[in-house]
């Protein structure tokens, strides 16, 4: 009995061991197949996996002690290819499948759902698409289901609620949508849930508040909304919690802190969470992170958070913390002294206001970035900044920052990035800046600077970004700057620069941006430049360059090119219509001669302008310039095929006809000049009917002006100059309009501007002292209007204040919210006035903040009817019209572009799209705005909710004293009439009496300084 029980024992063993065989040759089946489905030029790592090997020896294969069987497949980060084979799902034993960091493609094998025994699966970091598959409740001991960013879609099964062992579920950078399951409630186990950058929806389910354990939860960049999910509150062993980039909204629990005790990191920025910042969030000592940027949060920051001891980065920029200028918004940055562990500091574009304290400079030495711009901080930088040994960026542009640049900055060789761009602040550029030979970004624009450009800046030799702009910069250009071969983008703008450019800028080999307009720069440009093979934009207008355009040839990246207002020569390089890139291009005011040529950016009227050049012929039919000379069009062949040829002789029949060309030619001249005459005879006519006060003689006019000096130069636009003048015995300070008759329409803009004022009465209207249409000195036809002065310039400078090359005017300060709705009322009462109370109906064509000048007081005064039309003449308008688009681009109403008549319904759009500049400081040709983007849809999108953060940040300095104004109120009503005047549709748009009697009452409403009736000034 014995011995058969022996046999049969000994029978059993050999057969389970064939049956562990059997089922490991299965295994082995299994993985060949897998194998065979991996990209053929990936399968060298699994050399291993073949026949005469054992599969528990094969490569990243694990296989358990007693039966042998494959427990354990870890192919992540392999760089493995192609799909997932269905026999996977024959491993019955494995616990751990790792997958990840592979590129295996096609759907999850539903056949997974057979590995019961399966405790850890990772399939992250491919592109697997389809679905979640259900089947994986089946894994009822799953701990961990990592399937991070593949390209899954739609809803998340319900299914997934029965894995009570789940500790581990991680599903972000997919494409999943819908809502959360509300089984999901049941994962009690869940210690960890990542499902961000998603399109989830809805909101949390209520309970959630039953996953107790939780530590870890990520909801970021989905749609959910709602307010702050109160269900979170109940997870207090939370130590990571983001809700970033959602649409929740509404306050936070005072208690806040209280519930949430254990958190290391709250990341709740880019929602639209609302009211004061939880005092008690100081109350979590484990804190090392908090991030609320991009929120609607108001108030004070708490001083309290002084006493976070761990803290390490602080974002709380782009909300409406602070109360603008009063002194105590930045009290909060000496108690943060005590936070010695802080790195990154951010309160940049809120509204914080008051003097930057000196205690900034004791922050933590561990400290590496400061940013603080965007507010209305002023004073200076305190001198012992240079404390702060670890800065590597520091941040402090747009705010209101007094004095010099200290030169303990010098000591902080570890700064990449300083922003100190749009403040008012003066002295020299420090030279020991040179010492921090690791800055990439310099931005000093928009300040009041002076002195030379440190050579020493040389020595930052990874420096990428160098604005200086609009300062008052002196001398030359240090040779050492064009020996930056990183350098990208140079603006050195709107200074004093002086001296020939240096030929050395070939060396910038990076460059794609080079702005120096509008400085002294004399000289030739220099040809070297054409080496700068990256170039994108190269603005050089505004200096005094002369001889012709150097061979750029080779600058195929070329988008704009702007070489006006220069004293430049020669013909225009056939090469610049061969530039496929080239968006924008401007010639004019110079001293150019020959053909415009006609193809690429020459097709297109909007993307150029020669105007100014009077010496040009032909180009395309729009630009209405004379025909070029048979000379001059053979001259131009000869350019453009390189060749130069000699004339030896010339038949009688072709003298024959040069004789007749030459006599059709003087016919023709003797009866311009005699229409000339006649035409000057008419203007006289219409200035005789004219109500305007005196003739003026132009010799008056040329002393008035110091013959028409450059120093007296005030603007310039399309079709004149504008100068300022003392004129007769009393030294009337007057602006003298003076046309350029060279440029084609300027004889009509100056009848259609004499015509439209004539009948015309309104104390908001730029007044015309008188007009005068005689002769030059050189016997040439001359023509200007002479208006008052207004001391205050126009709307334009006071939106985007730049110091002017050869001034020492800047505005002192930013236009408050009450001066700008009255600035809005003023214009709107011209509109008003001529569209529907003058004699004749009139539209101006051309509202733009240019046009708009400010008197003493700041009244503002609509100007430039050069472009106006009276609406009832049809005689009148078949004389002075232009066939090209009325109005300035971004300005100028979309009917205008598709052939529409001029109309007080394009006046509306004007003035729409100038309301909504004049509130968020933003052009309405900002390169923020491309494709379907425009000025007012941004505005648009951002209304109700995020008003405050549409507006200029700069846009309540002066209003503290009006603590009772619901200044978020007044913004949205404002801009709401903005929007309904620029309306796509002319039929839409509101009109000026609704726009105007809107804008007056919110004055009277908001603000008590003036009152004004709808009939003011007509």
């Amino acid at each position: 009995m014995r011995l058969f029980l022996l046999l049969a024992f000994n029978t059993l063993i050999i057969l389970l061991k064939n049956v562990d065989m059997g089922f490991a040759h299965e295994d082995m089946q299994a993985l060949l197949a897998l194998k065979s489905q991996v990209s053929e030029n990936k399968r060298l790592v699994l050399a291993s996996w073949n026949h005469s090997v054992q599969v528990c020896e094969w490569a990243h294969v694990t296989c358990g002690r007693k039966h042998k069987r494959v427990t354990r497949l870890d192919l992540g980060g392999l760089q493995l290819g192609g799909i997932i084979f269905p026999s996977i799902g024959n491993l019955s034993f494995l616990r751990l499948l790792n997958l990840g960091d592979n590129s295996f493609t096609g759907t999850i094998p539903k056949e997974l759902g057979m590995l019961f025994r399966l405790q850890k699966l990772n399939m992250s970091y491919n592109t697997l698409e389809g679905v979640v598959i259900p089947n994986l409740s089946n894994c009822s001991r799953l701990v961990t289901l990592d399937l991070t960013s593949n390209r899954l879609i739609h809803g998340l099964p319900s299914e997934l609620g029965s894995l009570s062992s789940l500790k581990n579920l991680l599903l972000s950078k997919n494409n999943l949508s819908g809502t959360f399951p509300t089984s999901f409630g049941n994962l009690t186990s869940l210690r960890q849930l990542s499902i961000a950058y998603n399109n989830m929806e809805g909101g949390v389910p209520d309970n959630f508040g039953r996953l107790t354990d939780m530590i870890y939860l990520q909801l970021s960049k989905n749609n959910l909304s709602g307010v702050f999910p109160p269900e979170i509150y109940n997870l207090s062993s939370l130590s990571f919690l983001s809700i970033v980039g959602n649409r929740f909204s509404g306050h936070l629990r005072p208690d806040f802190g209280d519930m949430l005790p254990n958190l290391e990191e709250l990341y709740l920025g880019m929602n639209y969470f609302s009211g004061h910042l939880p005092k008690t969030l100081s109350n979590i000592s484990s804190l090392t992170r908090l991030e609320i940027a991009d929120n609607l949060f108001t108030g004070s920051i708490p001083i309290s958070f002084g006493t976070l001891q761990h803290i390490q980065m602080l974002g709380l920029n782009k909300n409406s913390f602070g109360n603008n200028i009063v002194g105590d918004d930045l009290n909060f940055l000496t108690a943060l002294v005590n936070c010695t562990q802080l790195q990154i500091l951010d309160i940049g574009y809120n509204r914080l206001g008051g003097v930057l304290p000196i205690s900034v400079a004791n922050l933590s030495n561990e400290l590496t970035v400061m940013a603080f711009g965007g507010n209305l901080i002023s004073g200076g930088i305190p001198h012992d900044i240079g404390n702060l040994i670890n800065l590597q960026s520091l941040g402090l542009e747009r705010n209101l920052l007094t004095g010099v640049i200290p030169t303990s900055l010098g000591k902080l060789l570890g700064l990449h990035n300083v922003l100190l761009n749009q403040n008012r602040m003066s002295g020299e550029i420090p030279s020991n800046l040179g010492n921090i030979t690791r800055l990439e970004i310099l931005n000093l624009f928009n300040n009041s600077f002076q002195g030379n450009i440190p050579p020493s800046l040389g020595k930052c030799r990874f420096l990428v970004v160098l604005y200086l702009g609009s300062n008052r910069l002196n001398g030359i250009i240090p040779q050492e700057i064009m020996l930056m071969e990183s350098l990208v983008f140079l603006y050195i703008s709107r200074n004093l620069l002086t001296g020939p450019f240096p030929k050395d800028v070939g060396r910038l080999k990076s460059l794609v941006e080079l702005s120096a307009g509008n400085n002294r720069f004399h000289g030739n440009i220099p040809e070297t430049l054409g080496s700068c093979l990256s170039m994108e934009a190269i603005s050089l207008q505004g200096n005094r360059f002369d001889g012709a355009i150097p061979d750029f040839r080779n600058l195929r990246a070329l988008k704009i090119f702007n070489l006006s207002n220069n004293n430049l020569s020669g013909s225009i390089p056939e090469y610049l219509a061969k530039f496929s890139s080239l968006e924008y291009l401007d010639l004019s005011v110079n001293n150019f001669e020959g053909i415009v040529p006609t193809e690429g950016v020459f097709q297109t009227p909007e993307n150029f302008s020669v105007s100014g050049n009077g010496k040009l012929c032909g180009g395309i039919a729009e630009l209405k310039l004379r025909s070029c000379p048979l000379n001059v069009v053979s001259r131009g062949r000869r350019h453009s095929s390189n060749r130069k040829r000699i004339v030896i002789g010339v038949s009688v029949g072709v003298a024959s006809l040069l004789l007749s060309l030459f006599t059709l030619s003087l016919l023709y001249m003797l009866m311009k000049r005699k229409k000339k005459k006649e035409g000057a005879r008419n203007d006289d006519n219409l200035l005789s009917k004219s109500p305007f006060y005196e003739r003026i003689s132009y010799e008056e006019l040329r002393r008035a002006t110091s013959e028409f000096s450059s120093s007296n130069l005030i603007g310039s636009g399309n079709f004149s100059s504008v100068f300022k003048g003392l004129l007769g015995p009393e030294s009337k300070v007057v602006a003298v309009k003076v046309l350029n008759l060279q440029k084609h329409g300027a004889a009509k803009s100056f009848i259609a501007e004499c015509e439209a004022l004539k009948s015309i009465r309104h104390r908001n209207l730029v007044k015309l002292v008188t007009a005068c249409a005689s002769i030059d000195f050189k016997g040439n036809e001359f023509k200007a209007l002479v208006y008052d002065f207004m001391p205050n310039g126009n709307l334009d400078t006071w939106l985007n204040p730049e110091v002017e090359v050869g001034s020492s005017e800047t505005h002192p300060r930013p236009l408050t919210l009450s001066e700008r709705l009255s600035i809005a009322i003023d214009v709107a009462s011209v509109l008003d006035y001529i569209h529907s109370h003058c004699h004749d109906p009139v539209a101006h064509c051309d509202l733009k903040p240019s046009n708009v000048l400010l008197d003493n007081d700041l009244t503002a005064h609509v100007s430039d009817f050069g472009l106006a039309r009276i609406l009832d003449q049809d005689s009148f308008i078949n004389v002075l019209s232009s066939t090209g688009v009325r109005g300035t681009i971004g300005y100028a109403a979309p009917e205008y572009g598709m052939g529409g008549k001029p109309s007080i319904q394009g006046d509306l759009y004007s003035f729409g799209v100038l309301v909504l500049e004049m509130f968020t400081r933003k052009r309405p040709t900002d390169q923020m705005f491309v494709g379907e983007v425009t000025l007012r849809s941004y505005v648009e999108s951002g209304l109700p909710e995020h008003v405050l953060d549409l507006a200029d940040i700069s846009i309540l300095q002066g209003e503290v004293d009006n603590k009772n104004i619901n200044i978020a109120e007044c913004l949205k009503m404002v801009f709401h009439v903005g929007i309904r005047c620029c309306e796509e549709s002319p039929t839409n748009r509101m009109t000026m009496a609704e726009a105007l009697a809107v804008l007056v009452s919110l004055r009277n409403r908001f603000f008590k300084t003036k009152k004004t009736t709808l009939s003011a000034g007509h």
